[in-house]
C-alpha cells in the first residue's frame, strides 16, 4: 500500500523528538503546494555549485527553486552525483559545499578541515529520509523480513524467494520458486553506507561486510544512484534493494516490513521512523552535529533502517562562506523544512533543527 507523504511527515513531526544528547561528540521532484518561501533578508547575491547525496536530491531542487524565486541573484547548482563524490568534490575544492548521507569518515574530516582555514568542515544533518528494503515480487504483499534474512539476502546466502527463513517469515505469502536478484548502488553512496550499518549493527553474524559507502558483498546488480535503483527494480521481477523514501514513492515500490529491535515487524510509516530517531545522539563538537543513530533501537514500533542528509560546510575560511550561510539559512529554517512536506520526506525534529540554525549562523 503507499504511504501518504503528507501522513510521514505528520507523524515524524508529532514523534521525532530527538534525545540529544550530546556527548562531545535523479528523479524530477514534486512540487512542494504551498512551499514557504525564503527570507529575502538574508539573500545574498554569488553563485554556489555543490554535489553529492542523491537521497536528497529532490529535496535539493525543491529548495533551490524557492531560494531562487526569493534570492534572484543567487544561484545554486546542486547535482546529485552520490555521497562519495560529493565529499571527493569538497576536499578537491569543486564543490562549495557536499551533500552526504553520512557524516565525514575518520580518514575523510582531516582532508575536509584542510579546505577550511581557521576552521573545519562540520556535519549539518538537513533531511531526514527513511530507507525502505523495496521488491518486485508478483503477488507477493506487505512482505516481512527480519535483519538476518536481509543480510543472508544480500550476502547471497539466500537466493530463492520461497527460502525457509523467508516463508518462516512469511507464513500466509504464496512465495515463488524464483531466483532473487539483489540491486545495489553501482556508485558510493551514503544510502549503502546506512544499509549496511543497520546490518552490521543487527546481524552480526549473517553480515561480514562491515559498513562502507562502496557496496561490498559480492554478486548483485549495482544501480547508479537512487533513482537508477528504484528504476531497476520497478521493471525487474524477483528484485529486492534499499533506497532512500522519496525515491521508493515516486516509482510507488513495494516497501518490505522490518523486524526491530523489540521482535516487532515494522511498517514504514511517519510514526515508525519517528520513534527511531527518539534515541538519536549528538556525537559531533563545537557546532559539528554528527549523529550516532540506534539501528538496534528496543523501541516498541520503531522502523530502525533511517537515515540523515548531511550538509559537508566550512565552519570557517571558504571563499563562499556568506553565500553558504545565506542559502544553508533557508533550508534549515521552519520554512525550509515545511517546503519538504509533500516530497517523502520529513522535517527535522525542532530540537535538532534549532541546533542546525545555530551552526549555520556561526559560519564565517
Amino acid at each position: 500500500m503507499k504511504l501518504q507523504r503528507s501522513g510521514l511527515v505528520a507523524g515524524i513531526a508529532l514523534t521525532a523528538t530527538i534525545a540529544l544528547t550530546g556527548c562531545g561528540s535523479d528523479n524530477e521532484a514534486p512540487t512542494a503546494s504551498g512551499a514557504a518561501s525564503a527570507d529575502t533578508s538574508s539573500c545574498v547575491s554569488g553563485s554556489l555549485t555543490a554535489q553529492g547525496s542523491t537521497a536528497q536530491k529532490n529535496a535539493m531542487d525543491e529548495w533551490i527553486k524557492a531560494y531562487q524565486t526569493q534570492c534572484s541573484d543567487s544561484k545554486v547548482d546542486y547535482q546529485g552525483t552520490g555521497s562519495g563524490a560529493g565529499i571527493e568534490a569538497f576536499i578537491a575544492g569543486t564543490a562549495d559545499f557536499a551533500g552526504s548521507d553520512s557524516a565525514l569518515k575518520e580518514d575523510e574530516q582531516p582532508q575536509a578541515d584542510a579546505k577550511c582555514p581557521d576552521g573545519k568542515a562540520l556535519n549539518l544533518p538537513m533531511v531526514i529520509g527513511p530507507i525502505a528494503v523495496v521488491y518486485n515480487v508478483d503477488g507477493v504483499d506487505g512482505l516481512q523480513l527480519s535483519s538476518s534474512t536481509i543480510a543472508k539476502i544480500f550476502a547471497g546466502t539466500i537466493t530463492k524467494w520461497n527460502d525457509a527463513a523467508i516463508a518462516a517469515e512469511n507464513t500466509s505469502a504464496k512465495l515463488p520458486d524464483a531466483t532473487i536478484e539483489t540491486v545495489h548502488r553501482s556508485d558510493e553512496s551514503g544510502t549503502t553506507d546506512n544499509f549496511t550499518k543497520f546490518l552490521s549493527k543487527t546481524a552480526e553474524a549473517d553480515w561480514s561486510f562491515a559498513n562502507a559507502k562502496a557496496w561490498k558483498a559480492p554478486g548483485g546488480t549495482g544501480a547508479a544512484k537512487s533513482d537508477g535503483v528504484a528504476s531497476k527494480v520497478k521493471s525487474t521481477p524477483n528484485t529486492i534493494s534499499y533506497v532512500e523514501l522519496s525515491f521508493a514513492e515516486n516509482s510507488d515500490l513495494q516497501k518490505a516490513k522490518i523486524k526491530n529491535g523489540a521482535g516487532e515487524y515494522t511498517e514504514l510509516t511517519g510514526e515508525s521512523a519517528g520513534k527511531t530517531f527518539e534515541n538519536a545522539t549528538v556525537k559531533g563538537t563545537d557546532g559539528d552535529l554528527a549523529l550516532d543513530l540506534d539501528y538496534a533501537t528496543t523501541t516498541p514500533g520503531a522502523y530502525p533502517i533511517v537515515l540523515v542528509t548531511y550538509e559537508i560546510a566550512c565552519s570557517k575560511g571558504s571563499p563562499k562562506a556568506k553565500e553558504i550561510q545565506s542559502f544553508l539559512k533557508y533550508t534549515s529554517s521552519t520554512a525550509g523544512q515545511t517546503a519538504l512536506a509533500e516530497l517523502g520526506y520529513a522535517p527535522l525534529p525542532e530540537a535538532l533543527r534549532a541546533k542546525v540554525e545555530t551552526s549555520v549562523a556561526a559560519i564565517s
